[in-house]
């Protein structure tokens, strides 16, 4: 059996254009989008919570999500990121929401209450745009990005975690032979290396999510991670 290294060489170079992203949310080939809040949110919801209120979630290339809407109305804040402004107005048409345009440092924002929108490049955003999270729901993020970004894309997220941030993160196993990505085969043993030396990472939930549209796309096999990652205490 291959090791872990090997199968990430095969992604390694693949590269998608911020133009691309953005023509695809044009064309409506949106298929990573989905019309449910996610399972695996909701399944772990309480883990990421962790007992607290209020809190200040950060969703990385968030698109359309409508999880954000979820999380809002549960009483928690929500700061996203994405390129398309179609994506982020169609977020707030299709949830009856106001949508309105400021500057926060040079990057357009989009608000209703508590949710707020910043159409940029995710690696333009900083925690001296919106401050720190107490939580960050990462689906389809890492899996998005292009693979020789992931430790600059690292870096940035734990920039953005408070002390008490708890992190879910979304990852996809399969055969990066069969097909190219996004999303991107993402092992458990890079989201170690990745995080492993200042976070404890733990693994909540492993399905088997494999169903026609993978299988459409040449592939047998597709497994959906989610872990739970929090900063390790200051020693």
């Amino acid at each position: 059996m291959r090791n872990f290294s090997s199968m990430l060489e095969q992604q390694a170079n693949r590269t998608m254009e911020l133009s691309e992203w953005e023509q695809r949310w044009q064309e409506n080939r949106t298929g990573f989008h989905q019309l449910e809040v996610h399972k695996m949110l909701q399944n772990n919801y309480d883990k990421v919570v962790n007992g607290r209120s209020g809190v200040r979630f950060f969703f990385p290339l968030c698109g359309k999500a409508v999880d954000m809407k979820w999380l809002a109305d549960l009483g928690h804040s929500v700061v996203g990121v994405e390129i398309s402004e179609m994506a982020i107005r169609q977020f707030f048409q299709e949830n009856n929401l106001t949508y309105s345009e400021e500057s926060v440092p040079s990057i357009p924002g989009n608000t209703e209450k508590s949710i707020s929108l910043y159409q940029c490049d995710l690696f333009s955003f900083s925690s001296s745009v919106a401050g720190q999270f107490g939580a960050i729901w990462d689906r389809g993020s890492l899996v998005a990005i292009n693979p020789k970004d992931r430790d600059r894309y690292a870096a940035l997220i734990l920039s953005l975690m408070a002390a008490d941030c708890r992190y879910l993160l979304d990852t996809f196993l399969y055969n990066p032979d069969l097909y190219e990505g996004p999303p991107f085969f993402v092992p458990d043993e890079q989201v170690l290396s990745l995080f492993g030396s200042s976070c404890t990472v733990e693994l909540l939930q492993s399905e088997d999510a494999l169903n026609d549209k993978w299988r459409n796309w040449g592939l047998d096999s597709m497994i959906e991670n989610v872990h739970l990652i929090t900063l390790k205490a200051p020693k």
